[in-house]
């Protein structure tokens, strides 16, 4: 018999309040079929509508099919690794992406939210635990609707396609370098706090990771600024946060 990875109590009331409203619409990747059925029940009952898929291959045909507004996706599948699902569908969508996985060690952590997923969860966890990192990654992913474009002098970047294009060149962005850059695109010329910033691309569980926050905007510099020694755009403010600065 497979073995569960949520808790099989639904907490209450709160699932049973009558509320009919679809509050997303969540896509489940897992390749076991008990662990599809108990997440289709619970979200159900949360008030998600609710799609699944067996694997990597069925979850990105759906994809292309369908709109979704999150990817539950558990990182270890037989046909493609969880992260390399995460990277494809990066390439044509920004829809929220939860990574679920039995590993709670935190270079996997860490491989996973680099590969584009915008949260995880160690199985086995609890419903409330879900529903909490659910509603989070909708709310940081509803704020996404707010800068589409930029344009800095000779910076061009499409946050709907994920494109940048710098001095007429197209340049290469990871999906955590766009969701930083968009972020602090969302807060023009505003300081943006250290803790906010890695709250809002890498999750409710950071927040003083300093050290992994700078290494990040050193290489968005590396890519945005003619001198990245001394960036005109990508600033930093000492010991508080960071801010784009753009044209008023």
């Amino acid at each position: 018999m497979a073995r569960l990875g949520v808790a099989s109590s639904f907490g209450g009331k709160s699932f049973t309040d009558g509320r009919t409203c679809v509050k997303g619409r969540i896509l489940v990747v897992d390749d076991q079929v008990q662990i599809r059925r108990v997440l289709r029940i619970t979200l159900v009952a949360g008030g998600y509508e609710v799609d699944d898929a067996r694997g990597g291959e069925e979850a990105l045909e759906k994809l292309r099919e369908q709109k979704y507004d999150l990817i539950l996706l558990d990182i270890n599948m037989p046909d493609i690794r969880g992260t390399d699902v995460c990277r494809a569908i990066r390439m044509i969508s920004s829809v929220g992406i939860i990574m679920l996985t039995v590993r709670n060690e935190e270079r996997d952590k860490v491989i996973a939210l680099d590969a584009g997923a915008d949260d995880y969860v160690t199985k086995p966890f609890s419903t409330s635990e879900l529903f909490a990192r659910i509603r989070s990654v909708l709310r940081r992913k509803a704020g996404d609707t707010g800068t589409q474009h930029l344009r800095l002098q000779d910076v061009e970047v499409n946050f709907q396609q994920r494109q940048l294009t710098v001095r007429g060149r197209r340049i290469h962005l990871t999906p955590k370098e766009f969701d930083l850059l968009q972020y602090l695109a969302n807060n023009p010329n505003k300081i943006v706090p250290h803790r906010e910033l890695l709250q809002a691309v890498w999750g409710p569980d950071y927040g003083s990771e300093l050290g992994h926050l700078r290494a990040y905007m050193k290489q968005l510099r590396k890519k945005i600024e003619l001198q990245p020694g001394k960036p005109k755009h990508l600033l930093t403010e000492p010991w508080v946060g960071y801010r784009l600065r753009v044209p008023e």
